[in-house]
C-alpha cells in the first residue's frame, strides 16, 4: 500500500506557509493542515482561563492543553478552526492570540500534545503540514521538506496587510517589532526550535509571489515520487 503524501513546510512567522501550504494541498489533492492554528487556539483556551503573559504557572497551562480538543475541518480556501466543538477560525486571529501561541508552544507537554494531533490528522490521509518543526520533530523521516523564509520587513508588511483586512490594523513598526520577538523565542526554546538543514529546500519568498513558490514546491513533491 502506498504511504500518504506528507509535505512540510517550516519558516518564521509571516513567510508565507499558510498560503503556500494550502494552495499546494489543492494541487496534491491532499488535506492541510494548519499547526499554527491548532497552537493559536491552545493561546486561546489559555488566555480565556484569565491567565496572563509572561506565563507564571505552566503547569496550569499545561493542564488546560491536556483536556483541549482541538480539530481542523476542510473548507473551501483551507480549514475551519474548533476548539472543543467550537468555532474559533476568527477569533484565533487576534493580534494578542499570537503572542499567546508563542508562550505556550514553548511548553514542551504542550507541543506533546499538539505533535501528537498533527501525527494522526496526517497518517489518516496525508497532508501539507505547515508549522515551525514539522520536519525535524513531527515528521523528520518525510522526503518532502521545505523552510520558507523572508527578510524580516517583507514579513511584517505582510502581516499589516493581512490585519488591515481582518479589522485589526496595526502599525508597521509594531508588528515589526512583535514578528522580530517571536523569531527570537521561536529560534531560541528548548523545545523544538525553529531551525533547518540539509534535509530542507530553502525557499526565500522575499521577492518571489505564491505562485512561483508553490510552483517549485509542487514540482520537487512530484519529482520525488
Amino acid at each position: 500500500m502506498t504511504s500518504p503524501v506528507i509535505v512540510a513546510i517550516d519558516g518564521p512567522s509571516g513567510a508565507g506557509k499558510s498560503t503556500a501550504a494550502r494552495l499546494l494541498a489543492q494541487r496534491l489533492k491532499v488535506p492541510y493542515i494548519d499547526t499554527g492554528a491548532m497552537y493559536r487556539a491552545a493561546g486561546l483556551a489559555v488566555r480565556e482561563a484569565g491567565i496572563a503573559l509572561p506565563i507564571a504557572d505552566p503547569a496550569s497551562v499545561e493542564r488546560i492543553a491536556g483536556s483541549l480538543h482541538v480539530s481542523l475541518e476542510p473548507q473551501a480556501g483551507g480549514a475551519r478552526v474548533l476548539l472543543d466543538g467550537r468555532d474559533v477560525t476568527e477569533a484565533i486571529r487576534e493580534p494578542e492570540i499570537s503572542r499567546y501561541a508563542s508562550a505556550v508552544s514553548a511548553l514542551s507537554a504542550v507541543r506533546r500534545r499538539m505533535v501528537a494531533e498533527q501525527r494522526r490528522l496526517a497518517r489518516q490521509r496525508g497532508g501539507v503540514i505547515e508549522g515551525r518543526d514539522i520536519g525535524t520533530v513531527v515528521f523528520p523521516e518525510t522526503p518532502h521538506k521545505f523552510f520558507l523564509t523572508a527578510s524580516s520587513r517583507v514579513r511584517a508588511q505582510r502581516r499589516v496587510r493581512e490585519l488591515e483586512e481582518r479589522g485589526h490594523p496595526q502599525s508597521f513598526e509594531r508588528v515589526l517589532a512583535e514578528m522580530e520577538a517571536r523569531d527570537s523565542s521561536d529560534q531560541t526554546r528548548a523545545d523544538s526550535p525553529l531551525k533547518s538543514d540539509d534535509t530542507y529546500v530553502v525557499i526565500d519568498s522575499s521577492d518571489r509571489d505564491v505562485d512561483a513558490v508553490v510552483a517549485e514546491m509542487e514540482r520537487r513533491v512530484r519529482a520525488a515520487g
